[in-house]
């Protein structure tokens, strides 16, 4: 037998198995094929069985169940007899293989939920930094307009044109004691609108 490929379910066309023991266990783990086709019909009842109960899923249930009847065909040879019945050894085995399956699920839930939370998240930060940049620019917008002409362009030319002071006086035609006194005033009065006056 291919220990890849795993049998369809039970069905002994109505003869009796022989008894599930240590002996059957031991053809098993030498290759006997029809030593293994009677250990499946006589376990993976009871193993579906264990694993629907911790699945609950039919689907998934027989997809662990086969994995596990794959698993004691590759894994015979591992069983002691000292250590407990077959049947043990086999549903000890099924209910772990259910157990991993559970977990794996959670973990994949788990990460769904977090990539989803942190997509909210981001997106929900984005829109929020784009409405203040908005109101910000408002605001700044309404504050220029409450200061002088000259102070509006002074203001304008050194923070938002990059100009020196000598530069914004020279495009204004204005002395530069001027332009600073002018700028100084206007940042005041930004400032003031601004509501910043006590940071």
């Amino acid at each position: 037998m291919d220990r890849s490929t795993a049998r369809p379910w039970p069905g002994n066309g109505g003869q009796e198995p022989p008894p599930l023991d240590a002996q059957l266990m031991a053809r098993v783990a030498r290759g006997d094929t029809e030593a293994y086709s009677s250990l499946f019909d006589l376990v993976s009842p009871r193993v579906f069985g264990l694993v629907r109960r911790v699945l609950r899923d039919p689907a998934q249930s027989e997809e662990v169940a086969q994995e596990v009847m794959i698993e004691v065909w590759r894994t015979a040879a591992r069983y002691e007899a000292g250590r407990g019945s077959v049947i043990t050894w086999v549903l000890t085995m099924a209910h772990r293989r259910a157990i991993d399956r559970v977990r794996s699920a959670q973990a994949a839930t788990n990460r769904d939920q977090a990539v989803a939370a942190q997509s909210v998240e981001t997106e929900f930060d984005q829109v929020t930094d784009s409405v203040i940049n908005r109101l910000e620019a408002e605001q700044v917008r309404r504050c220029l307009g409450s200061l002088t002409e000259l102070q509006r362009e002074s203001i304008t030319l050194a923070y938002y044109g990059g100009h020196t002071y000598g530069e914004v006086a020279a495009l204004l035609d204005a002395k530069l004691a001027t332009i600073k006194a002018r700028m100084r005033d206007g940042l005041i009065r930004l400032r003031d609108c601004l509501g910043l006056a006590g940071e």
